[in-house]
């Protein structure tokens, strides 16, 4: 780590390792929040844990709190990155670069400046998108591709405008996100509103505890440049339509892992890796609505440690650099 890295301030508040509620006992002796600078831009990084590097990418309305659950058993292999995407939570909120590909970059820089240079990662929701773009734009850079719950803009089939009432509730934030303005000037000041109806919508029939929903929406309810941030990926899909176009011409080879829960997405984020990729597993959770790591951690954690096993005992502990707590 560069000297100048070292004189990053710590990150503190609600939004860090110190700061953030409810965390399991003992997560802060294992991680810690840390800033990094990756041109212009600075993204906030939990990291700790020790052996080969495990890029953990979250969705939309989260941060990397999403993953808290998951990430003490997953240090005892890997050393765990859990980013803030620009836009979101501390990293930095600046006006643009929310097409996949920039955002892939972004993590790809991180990576860099961690000291990692080949990881295997896993993008849920939103950064679905991301880490598909990431392991299609920087193939020398993922080992293995872990995604959950997301379609891929100008892979998957656009859903209809008319749905049925259930799938309606679930999926009418992807076009009202989209707005260039009026979807902001709406849910200022009624976040609980809009936020907390997203939440217990995607969660199926076992929601989210309130003060987990709480937590998330004070996050986004404090800060304008947050709110902002959290609609910049969904403003920036015809972009990454475009590049989704040219990236489905190079399918991916390495082994991808694709999850959804059964009272979510079910099997439709296997067949969407299945029209980019030729290494395809599937997974559905039973029992689990949209929010994965939060609704079923077990399980995913099952999972995770079965599919990452061939990338842990290839790397070995002390073959890769880690520079976690």
């Amino acid at each position: 780590m560069s000297s100048s890295a070292a004189r990053l301030p710590t990150p503190e508040g609600p939004g860090s390792v110190s700061g953030a509620p409810n965390l399991p006992a003992g997560f802060a002796d294992t991680f810690t929040s840390r800033y990094l600078d990756i041109g212009e831009l600075r993204l906030h990084a939990v990291t700790g844990g020790a052996g080969p590097p495990l890029l953990l990418v979250h969705g939309w309305p989260q941060t990397w709190y999403a993953w808290r659950m998951l990430m003490p058993a997953l240090a005892r292999d890997f050393s765990v990155v859990a980013v803030d995407q620009r836009g979101i939570g501390l990293s930095g909120k600046p006006p643009g670069g929310y097409d996949t590909a920039t955002l892939a970059s972004d993590l790809v820089a991180l990576m860099d400046a961690l000291g990692h240079q080949r990881f295997a990662l896993y993008g849920t929701d939103v950064g679905m998108p991301i880490a598909y773009a990431l392991a299609a734009d920087h193939r020398d850079r993922a080992d293995r591709l872990v995604v959950s719950e997301a379609p891929l803009p100008g892979i998957s089939p656009s859903p209809p405008l008319f749905l049925p009432p259930q799938l309606n509730e679930r999926l009418w934030h992807l076009a009202f996100n989209q707005l260039p303005k009026v979807n902001e000037q709406l849910v200022t000041g009624r976040e609980d509103i809009f936020f907390g109806a997203e939440f217990d919508a995607s969660a199926g029939t076992s929601k989210l505890p309130r003060d987990t929903v709480r937590y998330y929406i004070d996050t986004l309810a404090a800060d304008p440049d947050h709110l902002r941030g959290s609609f910049e990926f969904y403003r920036a899909i015809p972009t990454t339509i475009a590049q989704n176009e040219q990236r489905k011409t190079r399918r991916l080879t390495l082994p991808v892992l694709a999850i959804g829960g059964a009272e979510s997405s079910g099997a439709g984020v296997g067949n969407t890796m299945k029209l980019a990729a030729d290494d395809v597993q599937t997974l559905v959770i039973p029992g689990c609505g949209h929010w994965v790591a939060e609704q079923a951690p077990d399980q995913l954690l099952a999972a995770l440690t079965a599919f990452l096993a061939p990338y842990r005992d290839a790397s070995g502990r002390g073959t890769q650099s880690s520079t976690g707590s």
